[in-house]
Formats: structure tokens, sequence, C-alpha cells
């Protein structure tokens, strides 16, 4: 089967073309007009779309292609146990949802390295229980510097991070950096403790700063989100043809 996933995010578009599971290609666009123009080369059978911005009757009108529209009503693979499902961010269920295509039994940890960086649990019931959320890499440099008189704005630098800062940018780049460093490798100690055989599932615009981290049980899967949409379709079809 083809399937065409489509996720909208507040500033970017992500488009993945799977067959049979498998992620064949995918693109990133900022407008809808470009998604019309790409999905009209394209070859499916079904499609999904995902939007944080654009209401299920507003994206019928403005797509030129039928698709099953995700929402907090939209069936799922796992059972969501999460005590405030309307507040749970659809991207979030995905990326666990996701995790779980590549470890199929056992318990799993998602983890999004995005503007926030989101922790998600799936039990070896295939419960989703929740997880947590604290601030990004960006998040807490723009925290510093608005929340702070003289501190400024740094951004991330190119050629790696000093353990000790020389000065106040290196300083805030080192404590940014470490920081979410050794606060991801705490929370995957906490839950691999917890839960042995923990499978350990990373993604987000900041994954690729964080690929020491993995180990044997620890895997850098920038395109999760993508994967657990694509589950979720291939689910609700298979529920149509029950």
């Amino acid at each position: 089967m083809d399937y065409f996933i489509v996720d909208i995010g507040n500033s970017r578009i992500k488009g993945a073309h799977f067959r049979d599971n498998a992620l064949r290609e995918e693109w990133s666009m900022t407008a809808i007009s470009e998604l019309n123009r790409l999905a009209d080369t394209l070859v499916f059978e079904r499609a999904l779309v995902s939007s944080v911005k654009w209401r299920k009757d507003e994206l019928e009108a403005s797509l030129g292609f039928p698709f099953v529209y995700f929402d907090y009503e939209t069936g799922l693979p796992v059972k969501n146990c999460y005590e405030t499902p309307f507040t749970l961010g659809l991207d979030r269920i995905a990326a666990v949802i996701g995790a779980r295509c590549f470890k199929p039994e056992g318990p799993l940890l998602a983890i999004d390295l995005g503007t926030c960086i989101t922790y998600e649990f799936l039990d070896s019931d295939n419960s989703y229980l929740g997880g947590g959320i604290s601030p990004g890499i960006q998040l807490r440099a723009e925290a510093m510097h608005r929340h702070t008189a003289r501190l400024p704005l740094v951004e991330w630098p190119k050629d790696g991070v000093p353990l000790i800062g020389r000065n106040t940018r290196s300083c805030m780049q080192s404590g940014m950096y470490y920081g979410v460093r050794h606060e991801v490798f705490g929370m995957i100690q906490s839950y691999s403790a917890a839960y042995p055989g923990l499978g350990v599932y990373i993604c987000g615009g900041d994954a690729k700063y964080f690929e020491s981290l993995t180990k044997e049980h620890i895997f850098v899967i920038p395109n999760l989100v993508l994967y657990g949409l694509n589950r979720i379709l291939s689910y609700n079809v298979e529920k149509l043809r029950a």
C-alpha cells in the first residue's frame, strides 16, 4: 500500500511517501499550494493529515486530495491512558507510536528534542501512560536573554560546545547543551531503572546534536512522528477492512 502522510506544523509542512510501511521519500515545504502540487505528482491509495494550524473543514476546502484527518477521535493502535486526552499534543502520541514500529514489544520511551523536549512512555501492554515536558535548547537560550538584564541571545555553535565556557556566550552554550544532555541521559536512566528492557528512540530538530547518546538500546530516528502517523493510518485502514 502507498500512503501519503502530511504533518502540518506552525511553520513547516512535512510530507512523506510510505510503501508497505517503509519510508520511501519525504519533503518539507511552507505552503499548501506546494503540498497540492506535490500530491499531484504522487500515486497513493490513502492519505493522512495532521495539523496544528487548520481545522478539518479548512483543509478540506484547500487540499486537492481526499484524506483522513488525524485528531483526538482518530483510532489509535495503542491504549491511551492519558488523564486529559484532549490536551495531548498529537505529535506526542504519534512519536511514541512511531517508536513502537521499531520495537514491537516491551517498554519504550520516545524523546522529541524540539522547541520543547517531550518524553513519551509506552509500557509492555501497549498502554500510553504519559511522560514529561521541559524547555528545549532554543527556548532556554531565549529565556536567559529575555529574563535577564545583560545575557545575550546566543545561537548554536557550528563547531561543537566546550565543557568549560571561556566567555559569557560560550558559558551559556555550555549550560544549554550539557544541561539538556544530562537531563536527557538522566531521564533515560530513571526510566530504564523502573522499566528493564526499555528501548529509547530520539527524534526532533535537535536530535542530531545528541547522536553521541546512541547505544545498544538508544536510537536516533529523526522521522519518528511520520512513522507514527503512517502506523495510525494503517491501523484505521485495517479497521475499515475488518
